[in-house]
């Protein structure tokens, strides 16, 4: 690997012309990248270019955020990475190049507002804290969007026919009428199968009205109308971060690669036509992570 570097950097240098500064650090970054690819990827022994695949790249991109480079040097690392397998790609050494849907990270990009795993536990409760048809009905809701990773607007138009208790899994169309099935862990399908047995007829206005989520009028619940609901019980959980429609959205994806779920996994849960929107959530500088990094990574004792 270090032979197709030097004759990069030679390129770069005759043929582009870069500074000496530059050619350092293209140097250094592009060092790092195959000192991460040997010991996570290639277990120390010989590696090779073509091996390299877009998921690799993607955890070397959690990687650098584990390590708490800035969002510059992340961007620069990026833009190395990226020159290499160009020109790897036009040498013919490589016949696809795993940087193609790998974004650089954007300076000053505002990430998505997410919640703990204590907050979500949190909240959770305060829905089953009554068991009265709303609260059952807010639980059930809060489960499946923390299970499934669901937009809002997914969420309130799904209706019974979507939800299939036997492969605890649901069905939605999401943007561009894309419909993915998405898995569903037991419990919340537990959480599910009481609200539809013991809440939902309590909202039923009309016997033909096939929406899963439903207000006290006996239509299907709206968008603003869960948001109302979400903010009281965030509320009484005592969580004092802004709270959006999409906050157990951005909890789920986040608490997945927390996890050490793969990006494209996360990317196809969420719907997402490129990962590089899903990228925004390996934002991942939290204690936890860097805990499970000091406990697994072999250097890092």
């Amino acid at each position: 690997m270090q032979n197709s570097i030097d004759g990069f950097l030679d390129y770069m240098t005759v043929e582009r012309g870069i500074s000496p500064n530059t050619h350092a650090a293209y140097k250094s970054d592009l060092g790092q990248l195959v000192q991460y690819l040997t010991t996570n990827h290639f277990n120390g022994g010989d590696s090779d270019w073509r091996h390299v695949s877009e998921d690799m790249m993607s955890q070397y991109l959690l990687h650098l955020h584990v390590l708490e480079y800035s969002d510059t040097t992340r961007a620069r690392k990026v833009a190395s990475s990226k020159s290499l397998f160009g020109f790897l790609l036009d040498e013919g050494v490589i016949t696809r190049d795993p940087t193609e849907n790998i974004s650089s990270p954007r300076i000053g990009r505002s990430l998505p507002d997410t919640l703990s795993v204590e907050e979500v536990e949190s909240l959770l409760a305060s829905a089953a804290s009554e068991q009265t048809p709303d609260s059952m009905r807010d639980r059930a809701m809060f489960e499946l969007l923390y299970a499934s990773g669901l937009r809002v607007t997914e969420l309130v138009s799904l209706d019974l026919d979507d939800l299939d208790m036997e492969q605890d899994s649901v069905r939605c169309l999401g943007k561009g009428s894309k419909e993915r099935v998405i898995p569903v862990h037991a419990n919340a399908i537990a959480v599910l199968r009481r609200y539809m047995e013991e809440a939902r007829p309590d909202f039923v206005k009309k016997e033909s009205i096939r929406s899963l989520f439903l207000n006290r009028r006996g239509q299907r619940l709206s968008r603003q109308g869960f948001w109302l609901i979400l903010k009281a019980h965030a509320k009484r959980a005592g969580i004092t971060k802004k709270i959006t429609p999409h906050t157990l959205r951005h909890s789920f994806a986040t608490h997945l690669l927390q996890g050490g779920a793969p990006l494209r996994h996360v990317q196809e849960l969420l719907g997402h036509s490129s990962i590089t929107t899903t990228q925004v959530y390996t934002h991942l500088t939290s204690e936890h992570v860097r805990t499970e990094y000091d406990k697994s990574h072999p250097r890092a004792g």
